[in-house]
């Protein structure tokens, strides 16, 4: 408990001195505690100390920790690559999802999310670095894929997601970060939309993130310390 209250204390400390630095309001920015291969006990731990919401990537993993932590008012956000099979849970367990790339995938957590459940929040994963290992679309066709996701019910399109590329230096993943913000408003312009979520910035790279403008910054090793091997 003690070392998750330091390091809770550490992330929050880095989040508003970033937010100083770069002339903005700290509030606008959600911690999303990345819990994935972490404990449901973890988690307890952690809400217990006032974090509501949890980033998790692997959907059996989730929904086990969901039914445990069926009695917290928690939000989950899903921010793994997405499987066509695994839509309908994700539709049915989640508030969020960063990591829509494809109509398809869009198309079936709009027809699978509950009538009786709010739209579901979701985010476009951009390759914004063009790997080839990596999940995402390019940026060239992002703006056809929040056109057609728009029109999607049951759905809420609230932004962008990135992960740049590990191998990049600091200045190229603030690049990285800047491209995304950029990229944000253009869609924005050009479709009339109103998104106003950057899901940016990880444990290593959270000012930088924060500089260009990330609404929701994903933190797991600086929360929870190095996920378990097994």
């Amino acid at each position: 408990m003690h070392r998750f209250t330091d390091r809770l204390t550490q992330v929050q400390h880095a989040i508003n001195e970033g937010a100083a630095l770069s002339n903005r309001n700290a509030a606008e920015i959600t911690l999303l505690a990345v819990s994935k291969k972490h404990s449901a006990e973890k988690i307890r731990t952690a809400a217990g100390l006032g974090l509501t919401q949890f980033g998790e990537n692997y959907l059996q993993e989730a929904l086990d920790k969901q039914a445990e932590l069926a009695d917290l008012n928690l939000i989950w956000h899903f921010i793994g690559p997405i499987q066509s099979n695994k839509t309908r849970a994700i539709a049915e367990h989640f508030d969020w999802v960063h990591s829509v790339d494809r109509l398809k995938i869009a198309q079936r957590l709009s027809a699978q999310r509950p009538e009786t459940a709010k739209p579901l929040n979701v985010c476009l994963q951009i390759n914004i670095d063009n790997e080839e290992t990596k999940s995402g679309i390019m940026a060239s066709d992002t703006i056809e894929l929040a056109r057609q996701v728009i029109a999607l019910p049951r759905l809420n399109l609230r932004g962008l997601m990135i992960i740049p590329s590990a191998n990049n230096s600091e200045e190229q993943q603030r690049d990285a970060f800047r491209r995304t913000r950029i990229l944000k408003q253009t869609v924005n312009a050009e479709l009339a939309s109103q998104l106003d979520t950057l899901s940016m910035g990880m444990s290593a790279d959270l000012n930088l993130a924060i500089a260009e403008g990330a609404t929701i910054v994903r933190i797991g090793t600086a929360l929870f310390g190095q996920r378990p091997t097994t």
